[in-house]
């Protein structure tokens, strides 16, 4: 090679090895000598020679030596250096060899640096991206993440995967560790990465933006978090993905429309999010879609056409999005499509031709819509059909399914739909077709007015048929024997229908029932003995029949039985011993209102956890048994109407856990036993009309007038002087023996104290008495037969309203021959007296326009000897807020400007009751069916049957006891709180949000997690027009007025927004909206 020969050509190489730091030599002569590092300090090493360095050729035959077949560094440098006669010279650092300073620092400078690069072969980026992902858990409970350490390599982590060949991450998994904390952005530096699953986490923040660097990813599964934000633009990036699942997260915005580059997705699944603007049509571009699952995200909007492009889809699942309109025709020519769900929306109508093209349908779920016309027939061709649900629409015309075809169906659920034939008697006729369904499992077809005979037929049904409801539906006719058949029932529902005749012995055959439901029928005859063979039935429901004979002693073997109504019938003869002797009847034994006879046995006292006992209206006789104090968990107790005697038993003292106790209207003498006024449960104490004396106490319940009665016992007396009760006698001789000067020191002092108090009150609560004296002087008196006639005997055509406690009738006075309503409170129902007291004392202290004006009250009794109460108010012709909003009678409906003119009009009332009263009244009920509308549409706020006046005794409220109507009511109300104003303004927000959203609280779209108030946030700032109820926007013509309008609906969600906070301080003042709404209402009216 033309080298020179006074110089000896060597490369030297630095070798990191398993074994250690080694230096190799190589001569020209391709000889190997290998030596260790040395220990001992480093010395400086120089060239003799200032000959250029040159990298040569690699010694693969040094190399190939067994300590180096896996070398990690390799430093690989050719010097020139003074021939020598040994090449053991250059090895030894200590020798007079020179090589450059430069060479030997750079190759400790590499040593150094390279122990952590080797030990990961090179990834340190994925090394320091999984530290930075360690770095931002903020809470480890199963200290998963503690291994992840240098003390081991990454890819033997915990949840790690890496490939064999580079050992990169290309999995990245945590499911349930319960880690909490955010996703770091480090994360998209794992390039290799292909499948990232961190499910059942408590993540917060955004999703990283980085991740669309993960260019190899197929896998992302970030569902069950808190991830918030919009779902990031740049996961287009990942051109690989397959599965995308960020389903049970806060994310809100729209689905970005580079999404749709996501050629290669098979699986969307984006449920229970925030995500608003509809379902894009540009989704239709993903062609390769299997799943798609956005349930619960209120998205609004109609269902694009596009999606019928999804050729490959297997599963669809769009329940509770707030869609609107057609289901396309498109969609029904999936032929792969196996389910299809699209419950708890406004959808209007789905294709006539649905089911020819769908060979593989599975599941279809259409419940809860508005689908009106006939239930297509074609339904019959998907042959694989598994489950149909489309209840709760508004289908009509008859039932023309062919069921025989669908022979792996399982569920039918079509109840709460109108499937009568228009005048043809056999709507049944379609039961004939179920025989060949012999895998169904469930038939419920309730409240869908089906009129006709229950056919033969109904025997031929599946033994696998667990679940059948016909109730609330006109059938009439006999209860077929062949029900017997279906011995795999456990729950058979025929309640509310027309059948007559007996109720079949086979019935004794569905050994396996545990809810049997015949009530309000004509059923007649004896109650079967064999009933007493359901030995798991748990309900047994027979009431408002004509049975008659004896209640059967088998029932007694019915060990599970918690709940049995046997009311309003026929039945005779004693209470069967066998029946009180189960323990198992818990939630209610009700045998009134029949014709049994007899004493109540002992046995009762076995009845240790029963919380409702009704044995009223019956012939019992005998003394009231001792042994039902031992009933220690009733809380509803009647025994009137019957012919007890006697006094009231001692041992009753032990049932402190009554809330209702009435023994009225039997032959009970002796005096009132002082235990009934220490329970602190006890809300309704009825004792009237029996023989009872000595003196009525002031205290407990008997402290409040509409809490009991006492009618109809006529040696009574004291108690309060509103019952008009005469004073109970003092004793005479005890008075003539006290002395005359003792009993002047003992009242003198007494007088004088009791005039000082006498004078304090006066002059501090001297303005509220003069209130109610004007307030007594402008009610009018009426009676009860009065009201009577007013209202036509309270007919049914007079009826326009019913509440919890009570019905309202329109009714005319002859005083003034004008409208009235007259509000009849149910007095049997529990909590009634209080609401009728509340009332009263809230009407009392309170006069404003936007308040309903009450005429007069009623308190009286019936022609039966029952208490009556009544109050009159002015008659609101245009109804209440909650039929314009809700009621199908309505044709017309309330625009923009009315909306707003009656959300000022509640505002204002509610201002006045907790500002510029003397005493502050919570309303406590607020909700669109108490708000009436007059003739010029002013709104009037009404009900105050749940009222409280802060700061006063008059009103005592159970703070364990539920105040207001669901939906409507503050969260702190459950969790025990007090009545307090700002519950009003909480149920204000959610009444503005139903006004102008048209939805209900409790509609069927709000559940896991979604509720009004959580709905109409997410659609603030930009997306509030898709929210509104569309009855309410008026298009304008000009695009500035469009903008005024757009922010003023925004300006009111948000204060219905602001008012509905869970948390009391931060819900705006009541005057502050009042002002907030007039300035809204102002801005329009200029419009």
């Amino acid at each position: 090679m033309g080298r020179s020969n006074h110089l000896y050509y060597c490369w030297l190489f630095v070798v990191l090895t398993a074994s250690g730091i080694k230096l190799l030599t190589m001569t020209e002569d391709s000889r190997c000598e290998i030596a260790p590092l040395p220990p001992g300090p480093v010395r400086s090493l120089r060239s003799t020679s200032a000959a250029e360095e040159e990298i040569s050729y690699y010694p693969s035959n040094c190399l190939a030596q067994p300590d180096y077949k896996k070398p990690t560094l390799i430093l690989m440098v050719l010097s020139k250096f003074p021939k020598m006669k040994s090449p053991q010279a250059i090895i030894h650092l200590s020798s007079s060899s020179r090589i450059s300073v430069l060479f030997y620092g750079l190759a400790i400078i590499c040593l150094s640096s390279a122990t952590v690069t080797a030990s990961y072969g090179g990834n340190e980026t994925d090394y320091h991206a999984l530290l930075s992902f360690k770095s931002m858990i903020t809470h480890d409970p199963y200290k998963v993440l503690t291994a992840w350490n240098h003390s081991f390599h990454f890819c033997d982590w915990s949840g790690i995967s890496c490939g064999k060949r580079h050992k990169r991450v290309t999995a990245l998994r945590l499911f349930s560790k319960s880690l909490e904390g955010s996703l770091s952005p480090h994360v998209g530096n794992l390039s290799f990465l292909r499948k990232l699953s961190l499910p059942n986490n408590n993540f917060q923040g955004t999703i990283p933006h980085e991740l669309g660097r993960l260019s190899r990813l197929r896998i992302l599964y970030l569902y069950d978090k808190k991830f918030s934000g919009a779902i990031p633009t740049n996961l287009s990036g990942c051109s690989n993905l397959e599965h995308l699942w960020l389903n049970q997260n806060m994310l809100a915005g729209s689905i970005p429309k580079e999404m749709s580059l996501l050629s290669k997705l098979t699986h969307l699944v984006i449920e229970d999010n925030m995500l608003t603007g509809g379902i894009p049509p540009f989704l239709g571009n993903i062609t390769s879609l299997e799943v798609f699952s956005a349930v619960a995200n209120p998205f609004g909007g109609r269902i694009p056409d596009t999606l019928g492009l999804w050729k490959s889809l297997k599963l669809f699942y769009s329940g509770g999005c707030n869609l609107y309109g057609n289901i396309p025709p498109s969609i029904f020519n999936l032929s792969l499509l196996v389910e299809f769900s699209l419950p708890a929306n406004h959808l209007t109508s789905i294709p006539s031709e649905i089911g020819n093209q769908l060979p593989n349908l599975e599941r279809l779920q259409l419940r809860d819509n508005k689908l009106t016309g006939v239930i297509p027939p074609y339904i019959s061709n998907c042959s694989k059909l598994i489950l149909l649900e489309m209840s709760s629409n508004s289908f009509t015309g008859k039932l023309t399914i062919d069921f025989s075809n669908l022979r792996d169906i399982k569920y039918i659920l079509l109840d709460d739909n109108n499937f009568h034939g228009r005048g043809e008697a056999d709507d049944m006729r379609f039961i004939d077709s179920l025989k060949n369904c012999t895998r169904l499992e469930e038939l419920s077809l309730f409240n869908c007015n089906l009129i006709g005979v229950l056919p033969i037929s109904i025997g031929n049904l599946s033994d696998q048929l667990r679940d059948l409801s016909l109730r609330d539906n006109p059938l009439f006719g006999s209860l077929p024997s062949s029900i017997g058949s279906l011995v795999g029932l456990t729950t058979l529902e025929l309640g509310r229908n027309r059948f007559k005749g007996k109720i079949p012995t086979t019935i004794g055959k569905l050994q396996k029932l545990e809810l049997l439901d015949l009530h309000s029928n004509q059923f007649s005859g004896s109650i079967p003995d064999v009933i007493g063979n359901l030995s798991l039935l748990i309900k047994l429901n027979l009431d408002s029949n004509k049975l008659e004979g004896h209640i059967p002693s088998s029932l007694g073997n019915c060990k599970k039985l918690n709940g049995l109504s046997l009311a309003y019938n026929r039945l005779t003869g004693k209470i069967p011993k066998q029946l009180l002797q189960l323990p198992s009847l818990t939630i209610l034994l009700n045998l009134s209102q029949n014709s049994l006879s007899g004493t109540i046995p002992s046995e009762i006292k076995e009845l240790k956890m029963l919380s409702h006992l009704d044995l009223s209206y019956n012939n019992l006789t005998g003394t009231i048994t001792s042994s039902l104090g031992e009933c220690i968990s009733l809380t509803m107790l009647n025994l009137s109407g019957n012919i007890f005697q006697g006094m009231i038993p001692s041992s009753l003292s032990s049932l402190r856990g009554l809330e209702v106790l009435d023994i009225s209207q039997n032959n009970l003498s002796g005096k009132i036993p002082q235990f009934l006024d220490k329970w602190r449960l006890l809300e309704f104490l009825n004792i009237s009309f029996n023989d009872f004396e000595g003196e009525v106490s002031v205290v407990g319940v008997f402290a409040n007038a509409s809490a009991f009665s006492v009618l109809g016992n006529n040696r009574l007396c004291g108690g309060l002087v509103t019952l008009e009760l005469p004073k109970c006698k003092e004793m005479g001789s005890m008075k003539k023996r006290f002395p005359l000067f003792v009993l002047l020191i003992l009242i003198a002092p007494t007088l004088l104290v009791i005039l000082c108090c006498v004078y304090l009150f006066y002059k501090k609560k001297h303005n509220i008495q003069e209130s109610k004296s004007l307030g007594n002087e402008r009610f009018l008196k009426v009676s009860y037969n009065e009201l009577l006639k007013a209202t036509d005997d309270f007919s049914t055509e007079n009826l326009i309203g019913e509440g919890g406690f009570s019905s309202i009738y329109r009714g005319i006075l002859n005083s003034d021959d004008k409208f009235v309503a007259v509000k009849v409170l149910q007095l049997q129902n529990q909590g009634a007296y209080k609401s009728f007291q509340a009332e009263c004392e809230a009407w009392r202290n309170i006069r404003h326009r936007n308040l309903l004006k009450i005429i007069t009250s009623c308190s009286s009794v019936d022609f039966q000897g029952n208490d009556f109460r009544a109050l009159v108010y002015e008659f609101m012709p245009n109804g209440s807020v909650h039929n314009w909003l809700h009621s199908s009678a309505n044709t017309s409906k309330l625009n923009l400007l009315q909306r707003i003119n009656i959300l000022r009009d509640v505002a204002t009332a509610l201002d006045y009751l907790h500002n510029h009263c003397q005493t502050t009244i919570v309303h406590g009920d607020l909700k669109p069916s108490n708000i009436l509308l007059d003739d010029d549409m002013v709104a009037h706020v009404g009900d105050f049957g749940l009222a409280r006046l802060l700061g006063t005794d008059l009103i005592q409220n159970s703070s364990s006891g539920f105040k207001g109507t669901i939906g409507y009511t503050p969260p702190e109300y459950g969790i025990g709180s007090e009545m307090t104003s700002s519950g009003d303004v909480y149920s204000f927000g959610i009444l503005l949000l139903e006004v102008m959203t048209g939805k209900r609280p409790t509609d069927n779209m709000f559940n896991e997690g979604l509720n009004l108030h959580k709905f109409a946030y997410m659609a603030l700032p930009d997306h509030v027009v898709d929210v509104i109820d569309d009855d309410a926007i008026v298009l304008q013509s000009m695009e500035a007025n469009a903008k005024k309008v757009e922010e003023c609906l925004a300006a009111t969600i948000q204060i219905g927004v602001s008012c509905s906070m869970d948390s009391p301080p931060q819900r705006m003042k009541m005057e502050i909206v009042v002002n907030e709404l007039q300035h809204i209402l102002e801005v329009l009216q200029n419009i």
